[in-house]
């Protein structure tokens, strides 16, 4: 699930990220402002749910994935759509 959520007074979006999965033992988000090197870490909850807050500015679109486990690759179903990525596959798109 994603929320976002606009600062009145900041040119900035806080979106939180939430994804339920149970049997994971690591989520990250990759892609975040076009940085796919540097993982954003998922804080996972006792009920298993993982979670994550993040600033973004403002008008931009992001493509983004989730790294589940180190190994598999996730796009997240409530994003505004889906971008084709270079691996014959597709991102999922974040429009603030």
């Amino acid at each position: 699930m994603i929320q976002k959520t606009y600062l009145k007074t900041k040119d900035q979006c806080k979106v939180k990220f939430t994804m339920s999965l149970t049997d994971a033992e690591r989520v990250e988000i990759r892609g975040l402002n076009n940085d796919w090197e540097t993982p954003i870490p998922m804080k996972k909850r006792k009920d298993g749910v993982f979670e994550c807050v993040q600033s973004l500015p403002r008008h931009t679109q992001h493509e983004f994935k989730y790294l589940v486990n180190g190994t598999e690759w996730r796009n997240d179903p409530d994003a505004d759509g889906e971008a084709p990525n270079e691996y014959g596959g597709s991102n999922s798109l974040l429009v603030l």
